[in-house]
């Protein structure tokens, strides 16, 4: 197999109020090491990455969006045709917590109603600083009918679970139907081994028929 070779490509967001931590929460996923100079991002930023769950090779194309107001549109753009979302805040800023209605409003309004979203708490390594409790969060998430996470970017503590636990359960999601990969807007495109083995099974089914006649 191609060293760039892959199953299925999964496109992710990440969301949430500027100062959240959601460029650093990529950086270290990509580069696993805190970005130091990170500035608020201005319109987008993008990046890729290769992961192996069970015997799937799975490229993760991330989205990481602005949170500014001046920017929301350009952000909302963004948000059709993605499998997966994690909606960030600041645990050290209630703020940021409080504004998670306003993205999770807009994501169900635009995105996939497949998507899988993850409530993510950011910045665990100030948890003396913390501002709103795990047990607050969890139940809001749980009334929202998503899975939580808290991480921080700085130290790495969970970040890497984060991305693969998203990509794990949207694979679930094509593994039992709930996400077609060739339905426009589903956020998924099967990759060059998937359609290979796809091609390979059709050539094995054609000469199973011919061998019948």
């Amino acid at each position: 197999m191609l060293a760039d070779a892959y199953d299925f490509l999964l496109k992710l967001l990440i969301v949430g109020n500027s100062g959240t931590g959601k460029s650093c929460l990529l950086h270290h996923f990509l580069e696993n090491q805190f970005k130091q100079d990170a500035v608020n991002t201005i319109g987008m930023e993008f990046g890729t990455r290769v992961i192996r769950i069970a015997d799937k090779s799975i490229k993760l194309q991330i989205w990481d969006t602005a949170g500014q107001e001046r920017f929301r549109s350009l952000t909302k753009s963004y948000f059709r045709g993605a499998a997966g979302a994690l909606i960030v805040y600041d645990i050290c800023n209630r703020e940021t917590f409080q504004s998670l209605r306003s993205w999770l409003a807009d994501l169900r309004q635009l995105a996939n109603p497949e998507m899988v979203m993850i409530l993510v708490g950011n910045k665990t390594d100030k948890a003396d600083e913390r501002e709103v409790t795990y047990l607050e969060a969890s139940h809001f998430a749980q009334e929202q009918e998503m899975m939580f996470m808290e991480t921080s970017a700085f130290s790495g503590d969970g970040v890497e679970e984060l991305f693969f636990k998203c990509a794990g359960t949207i694979l679930s999601k094509i593994e039992t139907g709930q996400i077609d990969p060739e339905r426009s807007g589903s956020g998924v495109q099967f990759g060059d081994s998937s359609l290979r083995r796809m091609a390979q099974r059709t050539r094995s089914r054609k000469k199973e028929r011919s061998c019948c006649f």
